[in-house]
């Protein structure tokens, strides 16, 4: 397993201090600098320790709380330290979007793939049966959507001579327009019928992904989650899951309706293998100011608490040509900006050192390297101020930075969080 500590500092991460050069992330982090006067270059992308913890324990509590096992999304940060700290929060492992995902977390030690799409490239096939066959540790799942999927898996896994059997779940499709996935219970019996007919797969449940579901609303979800549940109880009556698996999975949810998860789930009822009903929600390690600040399931139920938001974008004022607009040296290649522009939230003095709400100031725009900002009469930015910047959306904030500074309150940066896109 890589040891990201010993990775030496150097120009391929941006923001860092340039007199790191030749440090490795361990001594520079040792160093305790500050954000804001350690040597650190604008624009930076900084994570907040407080809330990354925050969050962390928030979700954990949530799952133990409703029973729910939890498998998050690590296609949200690629980040092997937060897979980490996920797994040291109580996860049951950690869930993959596509194959290159998979091979970075288990070359990082993640023992439990649960991979979200149905897999029917051979060379990754290939792959995943020589990883199966050399760690008898290793679980993995992955959905099934299609007859033609079970025919190309079995294809490729019998040419790789694989001999322990991939698990696999039905994938129910969210809605009749949705994204993957079968449309109905006779497809999906269909598909299950041709994971039975091969040897080289192993049925052990069903899932889905009620987030892209057209028209979403609460009454909807509900609706297809129960569908999801009578598909699985379905599919036990009929004796499709062997005893050997040992138990039968059953998962969904994103980040926006993880509470109709925990609704529905609870009752689920018993089947002839103890359930494993298992929740993927990914973005709530960093949550963020605008897409999940919207829609997080917290809104819904405050008493079980709230997420905070841990990212804040820092950059700095190079231009102001008139008393209406200024301009930061960060854009498009360092901000999120495929669901909200960024929101201004403090600027720190380049005076002074001291941080202020950024009163009167808006993002309008974003080009490659600079952020637009409005600027209204009371709105208090010079040439030199440092602008932090609160980003919406996850998943296309993390993968545009490789080394992002974990900072406490103060300023101090106490750790290093490295991404693997």
């Amino acid at each position: 397993m890589p040891d990201l500590a010993n990775e030496r500092v150097d120009h391929r991460f941006k923001g860092l201090p340039p007199d790191a050069e030749g440090l490795t992330v361990g001594e520079l982090a040792a160093q305790r600098r500050s954000l804001f006067t350690g040597g650190f270059t604008t624009p930076v992308l900084a994570l907040s320790a407080e809330s990354v913890e925050h969050n962390l324990r928030l979700l954990e509590v949530y799952a133990e709380r409703h029973g729910l096992a939890f498998a998050p999304h690590g296609k949200t940060s690629m980040a092997p330290r937060l897979f980490d700290r996920q797994l040291e929060h109580g996860a049951w492992g950690i869930t993959a979007a596509m194959p290159h995902q998979a091979r970075v977390y288990r070359v990082h030690g993640v023992s439990r793939i649960f991979l979200a799409n149905e897999l029917v490239d051979a060379v990754a096939l290939r792959w995943l049966a020589a990883e199966l066959d050399a760690d008898p540790d290793f679980r993995f799942v992955c959905y099934v959507d299609s007859v033609r999927g079970v025919e190309l898996m079995d294809e490729a896994l019998r040419a790789a001579g694989a001999a322990r059997p991939v698990d696999v779940v039905v994938e129910l499709g969210a809605g009749a327009t949705g994204r993957t996935g079968v449309r109905t219970e006779a497809e999906s019996a269909a598909v299950a019928d041709a994971v039975a007919a091969v040897p080289t797969l192993r049925l052990v449940g069903v899932a889905g992904y009620e987030g892209t579901m057209p028209g979403a609303d609460g009454e909807r979800v509900r609706e297809w989650l129960h569908r999801l549940v009578g598909l699985a109880a379905d599919f036990d009556k009929a004796g499709r899951f062997d005893p050997a698996v040992g138990e039968i999975v059953i998962s969904a949810g994103g980040s926006e309706w993880f509470d109709a998860v925990a609704d529905v789930f609870a009752e689920i009822p018993d089947l002839s293998l103890p359930v494993l009903k298992l929740l993927r929600s990914g973005a709530y390690v960093s949550h963020d100011d605008g897409q999940y600040r919207e829609r997080t399931p917290f809104n819904r139920v405050p008493e079980e608490g709230a997420l905070q938001p841990a990212f804040r974008l820092w950059s700095q004022v190079v231009s102001r040509p008139t008393p209406e607009q200024a301009f930061t040296n960060a854009g498009k290649r360092d901000a999120a900006h495929d669901l909200h522009l960024p929101e201004a939230q403090v600027v720190r003095d380049a005076r002074t050192g001291e941080i202020r709400a950024a009163e009167g100031v808006t993002v309008t725009g974003l080009s490659d390297q600079h952020a637009w900002l409005s600027t209204a009469p009371e709105a208090d930015v010079e040439v030199g101020d440092w602008v932090g910047m609160g980003l919406s959306h996850p998943c296309t904030s993390f993968d545009k930075w490789q080394l992002i500074p974990l900072v406490e309150a103060d300023g101090t940066v106490v750790d290093y969080i490295r991404t693997f896109f």
